[in-house]
């Protein structure tokens, strides 16, 4: 490896603000707080979002629907078929008028 090009590696922990979780491992981020484990100096990184809280990691995900998309789809839907059945309703009485009067 090529002398001063590299970032230079810590050991770190990341310390996951909402539950305290810890990860210790080595990364290029540094921070003013340390903390010794096992007699090792590491940087403390706090961070909002950890795989211990993030939803697709915990299988928490829930699917919101806050704006009402599926019942305005169904209004939508329902509106147009309802409009679609009386104009099929009329086509159809017309077809069967047409038949018996040239059975007739």
């Amino acid at each position: 490896m090529r002398e001063g090009i590299h970032p230079e590696y810590h050991p770190v922990v990341f310390v996951d603000v909402s539950t305290g979780d810890e990860i210790v491992t080595r990364s290029t981020m540094t921070s003013a707080d340390t903390k010794t484990i096992d007699g090792v100096d590491h940087y403390v990184v706090n961070c909002d979002i950890t795989s211990h809280t993030h939803p697709f990691f915990t299988g928490k995900q829930k699917l919101v629907d806050t704006e009402g998309r599926i019942d305005r789809f169904r209004r939508r839907y329902a509106a147009k078929q309802a409009a679609a059945q009386p104009a099929n309703a009329e086509a159809e009485a017309e077809t069967t008028e047409e038949a018996a009067a040239e059975e007739a």
